[in-house]
């Protein structure tokens, strides 16, 4: 069987300043080629999550691996710092230069090789839609211009992780459209993301896994399991006609936690999640059951998201 190699993996991971506890016992996996969301609300420990893998800070305890090195081990930080990028949800350019020149500049930084360093930038610089801007200072620049220049920034040395915080805050829907796009591709590159978002939709999209944070995880599993495990997964059966032998079988059926009768439908809340509606279906056709459609009732990750998040609040 295929095992993805974890790219990221923290275990027990937290984060103190003096009294206060930022980051609370975390465990992550992040697998190669994967896009990894962290949501939570403001405060939640999401960007200094991020700052200890990247090792920007330290951590207080715990243990974490990114690519394979000890965020712990000095020696390793450099290292670790080379193989991510980083783009923060409010990046500081050297105003005064051109695009072209803080690019440039960055790239040395990563001791890339100047022909190379140039192929990068003018790909990523014609992939946002910022090359007939190249030669122009920075200063003055909108929100949306500086996000793309930051996602160039983060992008040009090739980094095997990608730690994105709000990566299409600012933009307009067409540029929002282009770094999603620019997402999955790197994605199917092989590269590993992860992705800070206050944009659910977006995250649901994207998203292979999601961590709900608020200091600690409250639940990290893909969306679609996140939202069965915050509400269940309930099937909606509309029948031609109710019958008391059709709702009695159908309670009977192993897989059916609860039903419920809406007039000539039946709200059937299942166990598992992964179970198919085959031997509903079969039993309410075995009964004389004539069936006029079967749906799913909907949650979308934003009411996944607020029900857990309300939840840890309260507590």
């Amino acid at each position: 069987m295929f095992m993805a190699i974890q790219m990221i993996e923290a275990r027990r991971l937290s984060r103190r300043f003096n009294d206060f506890t930022a980051v609370d016992s975390v465990d992550l996996q992040v697998g190669e080629g994967e896009v990894f969301g962290l949501l939570g609300p403001n405060g939640a420990g999401k960007t200094t999550t991020v700052r200890m893998l990247a090792c920007l800070i330290r951590p207080s305890s715990g243990t974490a691996y990114v690519c394979g090195r000890d965020v712990y081990d000095p020696a390793m930080a450099p290292e670790i710092r080379g193989m991510v990028g980083i783009l923060t949800e409010t990046p500081g350019f050297y105003d005064e230069l051109s695009v072209y020149k803080n690019l440039i500049f960055y790239a040395d930084l990563y001791h890339m090789k100047r022909p190379k360093a140039q192929r990068n930038i003018d790909y990523y610089l014609r992939l946002f839609d910022m090359w007939d801007v190249r030669n122009s200072r920075v200063a003055g620049f909108s929100k949306g211009m500086r996000q793309k220049l930051a996602l160039t920034r983060c992008l040009v040395h090739e980094p095997k992780v990608l730690f994105m915080d709000e990566p299409t805050s600012g933009l307009d829907p067409e540029s929002a459209r282009i770094v999603r796009e620019a997402i999955l591709a790197l994605k199917a590159g092989g590269r590993t993301i992860f992705l800070c978002t206050h944009n659910l939709d977006e995250a649901e999209r994207l998203c292979d896994h999601i961590a709900i944070i608020n200091r600690r995880i409250l639940s990290d599993d893909t969306p679609q399991k996140l939202k069965y495990s915050a509400y269940g997964r309930k099937v909606i059966v509309r029948l031609e006609r109710m019958t008391g032998r059709i709702l009695a079988l159908v309670d009977g059926i192993d897989c059916i936690r609860h039903v419920e009768r809406d007039g000539d439908s039946l709200v059937l809340d299942v166990k598992n999640p992964e179970t198919d509606n085959a031997d509903i279906i079969k039993t309410i056709v075995g009964a004389g059951g004539r069936i006029q459609y079967v749906s799913e009732q909907r949650h979308t990750l934003e009411d996944a998201y607020i029900k857990l998040v309300g939840e840890s609040a309260e507590h």
